[in-house]
């Protein structure tokens, strides 16, 4: 049995950060940021790399050499750049890509940087294509591989092709018009490529079939330069260049045929389809028939994605959110490995299979539960063995944690709502200090799980309630009510019925009563106290959403204006959903995070909000992190938030 997992992480983060450090109380546990994401195996099953927090906010690639029992950081990135996924073109030969953030033409923009280089990080060579002097816009995602073939070191990239004027830069056959996306066959040694796929202002999107071939794409249309909302899909019949209609797709329609991804060796497709009013998986043939077949479905909630597996991407499974995430396996013999493993680590159940050598002969395997972080396995089925490799969240291996419940509750109008209800560990579950935490989004769910957030409060003392309010994603298309800014009333109103239900089940103390939220999350716990201002003792809202019309106005100079326009809607529906234009009617004392980095939703929203509530004589208490974006990815940051904001619920529930 291996024993590494938190003892490696640890030993970087202590290197890293030069030394020991007062012993950590809760709040910096809790925030610590999570020891592993983004694992990836070598196709020979000898290597494993991985991302681990360094110093600061530095994220760290780290490779674990198996046989020798021995992990070591590489010496790649900067402060511009941090790591966002690491992959194996080869057993010797590593595949990263970089995120950073920019200034162009007056605008903070997003951008991503593609490497590869050396298992010990030596040899760097840059893969996405470089613009010269005379480019006619910025190269913002360069690069991203979408087949990692067999593992020979050369993969096959969607490339970010730039229009170029001037003498300087990389082109394909002296062509510098070339513009969009293209697909290129690139040798992660030397940085040379194969152009596959001629680039296509249009194209968003390319499916390969995990066999190197692109069968299909997604073309978004736009409006002088700004997307439209509508996107067409085609396919290719095999050994064929022209492409054939798939289907189209127009925002709001919910109901087209479309592509989760391409099973080449059965020359089908996979595709998400409203059927019963929710969202359903078919695998549609690709020979020209478009015969479609249901594979996976169910009555209560949308069939949200597939479950790959390789380097292949290889399609065995959908899965969908009931109560707790289910998997419907197409492939018999992962069906049983999942159920061997479910009952093998019966208090992590919650298991994903995250990689695979070439052959799928090893298996890195991640389980998890509500109380239980979660764990990387690494399983071999020559011998049925499975080697502990490393922990999510090894300095929380010793806290009791609060059992998420699934529960339901009566909205106003009598439509039940489903929720999770996590109490402290230990608790009668009666009369306690109490936390209505609203999702994020609003196009997404809370799922059973861990959740870093939910388990600090819980073991704070508080009970924590997630309410799944309409305009959810995840419940069928009459839940998602058109979006929970177009019909912000409902989602509002059951965000407020939460409240009054752990009030009147003997949950919560009425003068206990707490709401925190984070981006939608943080727009709902402040917009709910314009609609019923004695409800909540104390709001907490994390990068919320506080003006309408300013959110859209963020959306100037981007190619998703129209999009977001559209979300928000306008007249009436923007100044009645817009908190800081409702200061006035506030009672009950504010405090809002926020990194001034934030893309999603700016800094302005909060230091709007903050002035007019001090302008109407109420409380608040705004805290700004510098050079942080929306998820705060900074474990000092993160202990901060937690920390203060206890000690804020606890003064307010003491007033």
């Amino acid at each position: 049995m291996r024993t590494m997992g938190g003892v490696a992480v640890g030993a970087i983060a202590i290197a890293l950060a030069g030394g020991a450090r007062a012993e950590p109380d809760l709040a910096d546990r809790f925030g610590a940021r999570e020891s592993v994401h983004d694992i990836s195996i070598a196709p020979d099953g000898r290597h494993v790399v991985y991302l681990t927090p360094g110093r600061g906010r530095a994220t760290v690639v780290a490779v674990i050499d198996l046989a020798a029992d021995k992990t070591d950081p590489l010496n790649v990135g900067d402060d511009r750049l941090s790591p966002v996924s690491c992959g194996w073109a080869s057993n010797v030969r590593l595949v990263c890509r970089f995120f950073g953030v920019g200034d162009y033409l007056g605008l903070r923009v997003p951008y991503t940087r593609t490497l590869g280089f050396d298992a010990n990080g030596a040899n760097p060579v840059y893969l996405g294509r470089r613009s010269g002097d005379g480019a006619e816009k910025i190269n913002q995602f360069d690069a991203r591989v979408i087949d990692w073939r067999g593992g020979d070191g050369g993969v096959v990239m969607a490339r970010t092709f730039v229009p170029d004027t001037g003498t300087i830069g990389s082109h394909i056959g002296g062509d510098r018009t070339l513009d969009g996306l293209g697909i290129e066959l690139v040798d992660t040694v030397t940085g040379k490529a194969q152009l596959l796929e001629r680039p296509s202002p249009l194209t968003s999107t390319y499916f390969a079939d995990g066999q190197g071939n692109i069968r299909m794409k997604a073309d978004d249309l736009r409006n002088n330069g700004v997307l439209t909302g509508t996107t067409v899909y085609s396919y290719r019949l095999a050994g064929e260049r022209d492409w054939r209609p798939f289907s189209r797709d127009t925002l709001n329609t919910r109901d087209a045929l479309v592509p989760l991804g391409v099973d080449g060796f059965r020359n089908v497709a996979y595709a998400s389809k409203m059927t019963d009013g929710r969202q359903a998986v078919y695998r549609v043939a690709l020979d020209g028939t478009m015969k479609m077949e249901l594979v996976s479905s169910s009555l209560e909630v949308d069939v949200d994605s597939v479950v790959r597996i390789g380097r292949r991407g290889r399609i065995i499974g959908a899965t969908y959110v009931t109560d707790r995430r289910q998997v419907d396996y197409f492939d018999p013999e992962y069906k049983k490995l999942a159920a061997a493993l479910g009952r093998a680590l019966p208090k992590t159940p919650l298991i994903t299979f995250v990689g695979a050598t070439a052959d799928e002969g090893q298996l890195l395997v991640h389980a998890s539960s509500d109380t239980q972080p979660g764990t990387y396995f690494l399983f071999s089925k020559a011998t049925r063995h499975l080697d502990h490799l490393l922990s999510s969240r090894s300095e929380l291996s010793d806290v009791a944690m609060g059992v998420m419940k699934a529960v339901t509750f009566k909205a106003g109008d009598g439509t039940m709502i489903p929720a999770y209800l996590t109490l402290p560990p230990g608790s009668d579950g009666k009369n306690l200090p109490a936390i209505v935490m609203p999702h994020g989004g609003p196009d997404y769910r809370d799922e059973w799980g861990f959740d870093w957030l939910v388990q600090f409060y819980a073991t704070a003392g508080y009970a924590v309630l997630q309410p799944q309010f309409r305009g959810s994603a995840g419940y069928g298309d009459a839940w998602f009510a058109g979006n929970a800014f177009h019909s912000w009333q409902l989602a509002i109103g059951d965000v407020a019925d939460a409240g009054r239900w752990l009030v009147k089940e003997g949950i919560a103390d009425p003068k206990k009563l707490a709401i925190v939220g984070w981006s939608y999350g943080g727009y709902a716990a402040l917009q709910v106290n314009v609609v019923d201002p004695d409800l909540y003792r104390a709001v907490v809202a994390i990068a919320p959403v506080t003006d309408l019309g300013r959110t859209k106005r963020e959306a100037d100079g981007f190619t998703n204006r129209a999009l977001v326009e559209r979300q928000i809607g306008k007249g009436e529906n923007v100044v009645l959903g817009s908190p800081a234009r409702h200061a006035d009617r506030f009672k009950a004392p504010v405090l809002m995070f926020h990194g001034d980095d934030d893309l999603n939703v700016g800094v302005a929203q909060s230091r709007l909000m903050d002035k007019r509530l001090r302008e109407a004589g109420k409380a608040s208490t705004l805290v700004v992190y510098p050079k942080l974006d929306h998820a705060l990815d900074d474990g000092a940051a993160r202990a901060g938030l937690l920390r203060q904001s206890d000690a804020f619920m606890k003064a307010a529930f003491a007033r």
